[in-house]
């Protein structure tokens, strides 16, 4: 080793002690407090978690099951954020190759002749070497801030197979409320079909009048309009489905509102557990590294650049003579650069690399706050729905006896009314259209919940 590069050597490891080691820091995860980030009214006893569970075991339908599976293989945006996984695999690769030396090999030949002189012919056989060292970190941080992003592509891949699962299943269950509803109107159309025919014939006996019947024929055909608008209702959500499943418009096959099951015990686990089963957590966490890196990187610019460089070939042309046959050309060369003035754009670069960092860092802590919030609003959902549901199960039982209390009355006698008929009838109607509402709030309330929580990324 010659006297320059052993000095050059100890000049870096001195440079080396003086830095400190800073440059070589990895990430930690900042301190965050999660102390009541469900909310206040949420208790939270141990780590068990819905969240835990399968999509294939949370959601048991088994046309549900087929259609998420259509929509994990053929999802657009799905398929987009793979190729970002792919993306980010080719830049750690990269960053990976970073460490060896560059070779080149730059064979030439030539032929020369000067005022009619012997044609001289030249044949050098060269190859070159480069290698950057990493003594500052700006390799390091480099591979360390591309293998961040590339968790980062895969958190969000992950984010975007759980959104897309819980929104093919959100749309699902609203079709088969969808379903369910347009099935109550057609029952209640029937029914006032009934109720006209009735009104009719009371009419022609002088017992009912022609405004009773006109009235009966009003709530009929409002009903049969609403059967029109549910039908458009199943179409449009039917095709948004298609979208999302990756396929052209068509009918979804499905069944029933009625027999979805669910858990009844819905366990959240603790809020420390949001920082590794949520994807998009750990998408802003690995955003937050890549920051912390960058800015690494940034600090490294400031120490100098030790470039090894070599070559070694065959020529014929050693100087200004030309030798026949020719021999062996060795070279090594080793360059120092440190900056000293570049027009404060290292210092520039370090503090606009400072200011993302800090940036990721507050988006970090508003994607936890965010996180807790959608599962306090996911858990209340589903709480809310239930106890709807108990008071609309009570309330159709005893509008039901009232409608057929009312028409038993209007058809045996003259102490009910038209009105009082019709009263109850759209009463019961709006009641059962509620509480197909109400099934599918809570149902929805599971899937949100599930979410939020960080499930169906397996």
């Amino acid at each position: 080793m010659t006297t320059t590069i052993r000095h050059t050597l100890l000049l870096c490891a001195a440079a080396v002690m003086l830095a400190g080691c800073s440059i070589y820091r990895p990430y930690t995860r900042p301190e965050v407090s999660t102390d009541g980030l469900y909310g206040s009214d949420v208790a939270v006893s141990d780590t068990a978690s819905i969240a835990s569970m399968r999509w294939t075991e949370l959601f048991t339908d088994p046309m549900l099951q087929a259609l998420i599976r259509e929509g994990l293989a053929g999802n657009t945006d799905l398929g987009i954020a793979r190729l970002r996984v792919e993306e980010a695999e080719a830049t750690l690769f990269s960053s990976r190759l970073a460490y060896l030396p560059s070779l080149s090999l730059t064979p030439q030949g030539g032929i020369s002749s000067y005022d009619g002189a012997k044609t001289a012919k030249t044949y050098p056989l060269a190859a070159a070497a480069e290698w950057e060292t990493d003594i500052f970190g700006k390799l390091t941080n480099a591979k360390r801030q591309a293998a961040a992003a590339l968790e980062g592509s895969r958190a969000y891949s992950r984010a975007v197979q759980t959104q897309l699962i819980a929104t093919i299943a959100n749309s699902y269950y609203n079709l088969l409320m969808l379903d369910r509803q347009l099935d109550i109107s057609r029952r209640t159309a029937v029914s006032w079909t009934e109720v006209v025919r009735t009104y009719e014939a009371k009419m022609k006996v002088g017992e009912a009048t022609n405004a009773a019947v006109s009235q009966a024929k009003a709530s009929k055909l409002s009903v049969e309009a609403s059967v029109l608008t549910l039908q458009k209702q199943i179409r449009a959500q039917e095709n948004s489905l298609s979208i999302l499943l990756g396929s052209s418009p068509r009918r979804i096959e499905r069944s029933t509102l009625s027999v979805q099951r669910f858990p009844e015990h819905l366990s959240v686990g603790i809020p420390l557990q949001l920082l590794e089963r949520r994807p998009d957590m750990r998408q802003a966490e690995q955003s937050l590294a890549e920051a912390f890196y960058a800015t690494n990187a940034a600090r490294s610019a400031f120490y100098p650049n030790l470039r090894l460089s070599g070559s070694a070939g065959w020529t014929n042309n050693a100087g200004a003579a030309i030798t026949n046959p020719g021999g062996w050309l060795l070279s090594a060369i080793a360059s120092l650069t440190q900056p000293l003035f570049n027009r404060g754009q290292n210092i520039a670069n370090l503090r606009a690399a400072q200011a993302r960092q800090q940036e990721a860092r507050l988006n970090f802590r508003q994607s936890l706050l965010k996180a807790g919030s959608e599962v306090n609003d996911a858990l209340m959902q589903w709480q809310t729905a239930d106890k709807r549901l108990t008071v609309a199960e009570q309330q159709i039982e005893a509008l039901r006896t009232a409608v057929n209390s009312t028409r038993q009355l209007m058809e045996h006698s003259n102490s009910s009314t038209y009105l009082e008929v019709l009263t109850a009838q759209q009463a019961l109607l709006q009641a059962e259209l509620t509480e197909a509402n109400d099934m599918f709030d809570k149902i929805q309330g599971v899937i949100n919940l599930y979410h939020a929580l960080g499930g169906g990324t397996e």
